[in-house]
């Protein structure tokens, strides 16, 4: 069973641009119905320092990270246990930076890669060359308050789009890049992680063959020995959930997307479905909302929503659902499919917009 559990994976404290204490952040997650956020400080990773004392205070797991701040491009990095140097990367070499990152078994994503860059914001606009795009693990398409409107977001999206029409791996997220703890009137998008069987949500305990010796999370002595055990299960978990690309995205109510193979299994998102060569291959999908995602942390009028089936071939169906009827089956026919994902439409905040997507199920 995947619990599907809302982060923040693109926050920073005042040790590099924020006005916030992690504990303010933390606090603050809480409040918008988040189980947990990434810290990605600039080129630092000093407020990580009190992590496990604030983790166990108010409940809000707090991935390590941080984000590599340069003048071609910043990259977020997560799940890292020691400083990866950035100062040796030119246009050129972002590879040798990735490579440090997954040495230590740390995931790398795209921020916000058409925001406006320099001056305004220094290196804001990715110009790093990715040489291979099977090396990224991520890209943060929406970027913001709102980020569903912006058409920087719109690029990046777009760009998510072309990599896996060339057959790329990869997953999408949602950043809010979170500054300063104060409320907002815009809406806010989560980054849905689904955390497999092996987890417990309530209090991160994770079965005891699952966690790795070596890791610094997992050991420890004396007080606070519990925390640090549950703290390393829930953050392997929500990685894991982030490299397998069991990903969804939301303003709102959470969109769902399962395909039943023709070997009888079903298939979620972020799961490779193995196809027969037989043309005209029908299969089972399941599209779906999830009302009770956050829910009493956004508003939305009652109305029939529309979850558009997306592919490498363009849009492949449209179901109408609604909080009375959130569900719907139907067979798809996914010859010459490579790769299908749910978007969800409908009026938030007084537009017309996309309020949440999945990430892909895959076919070979």
């Amino acid at each position: 069973m995947t619990k599907w559990l809302p982060f923040e994976l693109h926050c920073h404290t005042f040790h590099s641009d924020g006005k916030q204490s992690l504990a303010e952040l933390a606090l603050a997650a809480r409040a918008l119905g988040l189980r947990g956020v990434a810290l990605t400080d600039h080129n630092t990773m000093t407020g990580l320092a009190n992590r496990e004392q604030i983790v166990a205070e108010t409940g809000v797991e707090v991935i390590p990270g941080l984000e590599w701040t340069t003048f071609f491009g910043h990259m977020l990095t997560l799940g890292i246990k020691e400083y990866v140097d950035w100062r040796n990367l030119s246009p050129f070499h972002i590879h040798r930076g990735i490579e440090g990152v997954h040495r230590q078994g740390g995931l790398v994503g795209v921020a916000h890669p058409f925001r406006v860059g320099s001056p305004m914001c220094t290196g804001c606009y990715w110009e790093f060359e990715v040489s291979d795009w099977n090396e990224v693990d991520y890209i943060e398409v929406w970027s913001g308050l709102f980020p569903s409107i912006q058409r920087n977001n719109a690029r990046a999206f777009a760009m998510w789009t072309e990599l896996l029409n060339r057959g790329h791996r990869i997953a999408a997220t949602s950043g809010r890049d979170w500054h300063v703890s104060d409320p907002v009137t815009e809406p806010i998008s989560a980054t849905f992680l689904g955390i497999r069987d092996g987890v417990d949500e309530s209090n991160g305990e994770h079965k005891a063959e699952d966690l790795s010796e070596g890791s610094s999370y997992g050991k420890s002595e004396g007080a606070g020995a519990e925390s640090r055990v549950h703290a390393h299960s829930l953050v392997s978990g929500a990685l894991d959930a982030l490299r397998r690309g069991n990903v969804a995205v939301s303003m709102g109510p959470l969109p769902q997307l399962s395909v039943l193979g023709s070997d009888g299994k079903w298939a979620g998102i972020g799961d490779t479905i193995e196809l027969s060569q037989v043309k005209g291959m029908q299969l089972k999908v399941t599209a779906s909302i999830d009302f009770t995602a956050r829910e009493g942390h956004w508003e939305q009028p009652d109305q029939v929503l529309q979850l558009k089936l997306v592919s490498n071939l363009g849009e492949l169906a449209a179901v109408e659902l609604t909080q009375g009827q959130p569900k719907a089956d139907l067979m798809l026919d996914v010859n010459g499919v490579h790769w299908l994902r749910a978007e969800l439409y409908g009026a938030f905040c007084n537009a017309r917009t996309m309020i949440g997507f999945t990430n892909a199920i895959y076919f070979n």
